[in-house]
């Protein structure tokens, strides 16, 4: 008996960075109705709710990092983790291997850091345009093919082929696993009350921990598929 529903974000709901669209943003609506709904998201809080724009559902931001709840337009946060970032040394391993796969050019910084102590890859660079970003690596094979050596460069994070463009990097523990174990464990619910929807359940995928485990798992491989991916669930407790 399925209780809550939880979801990634970009991809699977919306386009990258993207508002949520109309048909998606009704069919959250009619699954509001029956589950209780969580967006577990690579991004802030903040920036989850500006794409989503619906109240009453609850927010895993920054893979666990933040958690945050809306109402009446307002978001309120309750968990805020910061972590350090040790900069130099991360400027210096994301050099070499820029270096090593030809990486060189990019617009904008190199390197992102964020608040909570997460960082970003972005091999086009922050001021990338989208357009680029989305022709990027479609099918993250480009990223794939040196995904592990990242992850050999940097032991003290989790490393997702974050994105369309980028490596994202979280601390440890955090991941969405991790995040959406927390939350249930203070919801007092089940594994087996808790279905996943996601589209980045490949290797180095930021849905992957989630997708290997036995938490029962929806895939979506792209956000307009949505709707055909939900209706049996709507159906089924529907009536």
């Amino acid at each position: 008996m399925i209780k809550l529903i939880a979801m990634d974000m970009d991809g699977t709901i919306t386009q990258h960075k993207s508002r949520v669209c109309t048909k998606n943003r009704q069919v959250l609506l009619q699954l509001q109705e029956r589950y209780k709904l969580v967006v577990v998201g690579a991004g802030t809080c903040g920036r989850i709710y500006e794409q989503l724009g619906i109240d009453d559902i609850d927010l895993l931001g920054s893979y666990g990092m933040q958690t945050g709840h809306t109402e009446s337009g307002h978001l309120i946060i309750s968990k805020d983790v910061r972590m350090p970032i040790k900069k130099e040394s991360i400027k210096r391993r994301v050099e070499i291997l820029r270096r090593r796969y030809g990486y060189m050019e990019f617009q904008g910084e190199s390197v992102e850091f964020h608040e909570t102590g997460m960082v970003t890859i972005p091999l086009l660079g922050t001021d990338a345009k989208l357009e680029a970003k989305l022709a990027f690596d479609p099918s993250r094979e480009r990223r794939r093919s040196f995904y592990q050596e990242v992850v050999d460069c940097f032991p003290e994070y989790t490393v997702f082929i974050g994105g369309t463009s980028s490596f994202d990097m979280a601390p440890h523990p955090y991941n969405k696993l991790f995040a959406l174990e927390q939350y249930a464990e203070s919801a007092n619910l089940k594994r087996s009350e808790i279905l996943y929807v996601g589209d980045d359940y490949g290797v180095g995928g930021n849905d992957e921990q989630i997708y290997q485990s036995d938490i029962a798992f929806v895939t979506v491989d792209c956000y307009l598929d949505f709707p055909l991916a939900m209706e049996r669930f709507l159906i089924r407790e529907g009536g």
